[in-house]
């Protein structure tokens, strides 16, 4: 299953920008690992739907440790590592807003 989001804020800006919509594919979907460098969407309480930047997969794939690219994101340094089993799946595909 695939989702079309709408980037919302500025956590991974100069990569995504306000505006932009992304196609992620499911966990399920995708029969692959989730890697170092590659942007999730998550649900994290307390915050709700969230895309960011997995910079470390920690116990086997069972957690990551997300990053935005602003010193002001919500992103693990506030909330801890994520756990698999809140993220829905990974971005395949980004759809800029305006062109740079």
């Amino acid at each position: 299953m695939v989702r079309l989001l709408r980037v919302r804020g500025s956590s991974l800006w100069p990569d995504f920008h306000e505006g932009d919509y992304v196609l992620a594919a499911s966990i399920n979907t995708l029969g692959r690992k989730i890697k170092p460098g590659d942007v999730i969407v998550f649900q994290q309480p307390g915050y709700g739907t969230l895309l960011k930047r997995v910079q470390q997969v920690l116990e086997g794939g069972q957690s990551f440790i997300v990053r935005g690219t602003q010193i002001t994101s919500s992103d693990s340094r506030n909330f801890g590592q994520v756990p698999l089993e809140r993220v829905w799946g990974k971005v395949i595909w980004h759809i800029r807003k305006h062109s740079t």
